[in-house]
């Protein structure tokens, strides 16, 4: 049933959540390793989304049937949660929060350049334009404002956020694939990449006793940033009449984000964070008109 107000409402408390997680993310990281953070992350998102579907009376439906269908979750649990938050955790750990957030915002554009190769799809104009007015600005913040010389602040970090990006487009395309209902995709994805976590955490790193900052970091980006956003986004898109009408709100985030950021986190946002920022929106938008012309949406 359509219902454009309520649609509103999930979406808006959808970006909300999203405007909080940079800062939730750089805090933790004060205090837990990238795979630390991930492994305790992983655990509280699995229990959330247990019990959502548990309560909606889903949880039979996110079982696999067969050996294939374990498997694709499998695969799917690789590459998110697992490969996607620690590239994107360590690109946190050696970025500000104020550039590892804008440069993690590019996923759309890692996702229409990956549809070239893997969906055949075709780039038109406005697209090829929209991507490099995005990359323009990746390259402002990364270099905080020294475009023409190159000195990146951290290249290994801006590499890791842009490979996190590419990482998280390949699994958007590859979960198309999946009939099952996304919640219940998303919980199997995620109990799946558990024991890689665990597994990952005993070999490369040394376990230890978590403090409570660590602990509640962790438990508030399970809880939110994998588990009640994807709910309040799916709710969005069911009673919306229009996907781009809802989708146009993600634009506001990242900007709400640099403002928690500066309060939360204490960074002094630099004007080459702003200005590239503004760049990487403007693709993004131009992005979205260009496609939607082309579907006739």
């Amino acid at each position: 049933m359509v219902n454009q107000s309520k649609a509103y409402l999930y979406a808006l408390g959808t970006v909300l959540i999203w405007s909080t997680v940079a800062s939730a993310f750089k805090l933790s990281l004060r205090t837990l390793l990238p795979a630390h953070l991930l492994l305790y992350a992983n655990l509280v998102s699995v229990l959330l989304l247990g019990v959502i579907l548990l309560c909606r009376r889903e949880l039979g439906l996110a079982i696999p049937k067969n050996r294939r269908e374990w498997l694709h979750s499998a695969g799917l649990g690789l590459l998110n949660p697992f490969l996607y938050y620690l590239v994107l955790f360590k690109a946190f750990a050696l970025l500000p929060a104020q550039e590892a957030q804008p440069l993690n915002y590019t996923w759309a554009i890692a996702l229409s350049l990956l549809a070239v190769p893997l969906l055949k799809q075709r780039l038109c104009l406005r697209e090829i334009v929209a991507i490099l007015i995005s990359y323009s600005g990746v390259l402002v913040i990364s270099t905080r404002g020294d475009v023409l010389g190159l000195h990146f602040s951290n290249l290994t970090g801006v590499l890791l956020a842009l490979g996190s990006t590419i990482i998280w487009a390949f699994y958007w395309i590859l979960n198309t694939r999946d009939s099952r209902p996304p919640l219940a995709s998303l919980f199997m994805n995620f109990l799946c990449a558990l024991p890689m976590v665990f597994l990952y955490c005993m070999v490369f790193t040394e376990m230890r006793v978590p403090d409570l900052e660590g602990v509640l970091g962790a438990a508030y980006i399970g809880c939110f940033e994998m588990g009640i956003s994807f709910f309040l986004w799916l709710q969005a898109l069911k009673y919306t009449a229009s996907t781009a009408r809802i989708s146009s709100l993600i634009f506001i985030s990242p900007f709400i984000s640099l403002i928690l950021i500066h309060l939360l986190v204490g960074e002094e946002i630099l004007p080459s964070t702003f200005y590239g920022l503004i760049l990487i929106v403007i693709g993004l938008v131009l992005q979205q008109a260009a496609r939607l012309s082309t579907t006739g949406s």
